[in-house]
């Protein structure tokens, strides 16, 4: 079976590598070519860069042709259209396997593909279609997320299931930590599927239960109302780790807030929420929300370098007492 792998961000690399090792293996898979989104610029020097999976591609493309074989084919078009699909027919994939490639597929392209086309999806679906189901999980304290693979369908993320693995949450990842752990999953499961394909498509199964949809994140929502509780808080912070970071500010100056925890202890009555209300030696900088303090032990001045809370309150004059926000 001839696989076209879509994807863009480093949390599809190690799916892509699934499916090069099933190659590698004799599996009776190829990787006939990848499609990403195109190179931007990045970094204080604003370079042209690939995407992360194009990098990773590239890698695996060099052992293909240290073995004498055909390097990997990489398609990076600006638009899904008339050309691009001559140029994807090409390749004759027989399925089009795709995990955070970043644009929806339209029927004609979908065509190209005589055994259709698999999406990764880091999610319970219905649960969180859409663009950031990762951050959902955690913005909402859930006790459980997951991964799907569902055929790719005409509508976002409504497909049917071919399989999916339940990830039980502890209340402490962060975007970041929850990202690198489904992409190790995704993997897997990924491999499993493919081996079991035909089986599997047989045994697709509709999408059961109430369906609820997140959008792509906006820097903006980074900004903490301290008016919220403190596990609303703390949850903000762990959902925005990397990007955009959870942020306030004191005076003209911005905050962010890196690493938090969360206190059920009751609110003082007459203090206002985003009161830095003193330092703890186990809990860290406590400010006060609107429901319980904020225990905060990692952030940094815009501009700056993070900081542990004790670091920073050393280089940081008469910050217990003000209010942020």
């Amino acid at each position: 079976m001839r696989i076209l792998f879509a994807g863009s961000p480093a949390i599809a690399i190690p799916s892509l590598k699934a499916i090069f090792d099933l190659e590698e293996e004799g599996r009776g898979f190829t990787l006939a070519g990848l499609l990403t989104n195109g190179d931007s610029r990045r970094g204080r020097g604003s370079s042209l860069e690939p995407t992360e999976v194009s990098a990773a591609a590239s890698e695996l493309s060099q052992q293909r042709q240290e073995a004498g074989r055909p390097p990997l084919v990489q398609l990076k078009p600006t638009a899904l259209d008339a050309s691009f699909r001559k140029e994807a027919a090409a390749l004759k994939a027989d399925l089009l396997v795709s995990f955070a490639y970043g644009r929806i597929f339209g029927p004609k392209f979908l065509s190209l593909f005589s055994r259709g086309g698999i999406n990764l999806h880091p999610s319970l679906l219905p649960l969180y279609r859409g663009a950031s189901p990762i951050q959902a999980a955690i913005l909402n304290q859930d006790t459980e997320t997951g991964v799907c693979i569902q055929k790719l369908a005409e509508k976002m993320d409504r497909g049917d299931i071919l399989s999916k693995e339940v990830i039980k949450l502890q209340g402490d990842e962060t975007a970041l930590s929850l990202s690198q752990k489904v992409a190790e999953i995704s993997a897997r499961l990924l491999r499993e599927t493919l081996l079991g394909f035909d089986r599997l498509q047989k045994e697709a199964r509709p999408q059961e239960g109430p369906a609820s949809y997140c959008s792509q994140i906006k820097k903006e929502e980074g900004l903490i109302n301290w008016n919220k509780s403190a596990a609303d808080i703390c949850a903000q912070v762990r959902a925005f780790l990397p990007w955009p970071l959870a942020y306030t500010r004191r005076g003209t100056e911005t905050l962010y807030l890196l690493e938090a925890g969360a206190s059920d202890a009751e609110a003082e009555a007459a203090t206002m929420p985003g009161t830095v209300m003193g330092l703890d030696p186990d809990r860290g900088i406590l400010i006060q929300t609107g429901k319980g303090l904020l225990e905060v032990r990692r952030l940094q001045w815009g501009g700056k370098k993070a900081l542990p809370w004790k670091d920073f309150c050393n280089g940081t004059r008469n910050f217990t007492g003000s209010t942020l926000g």
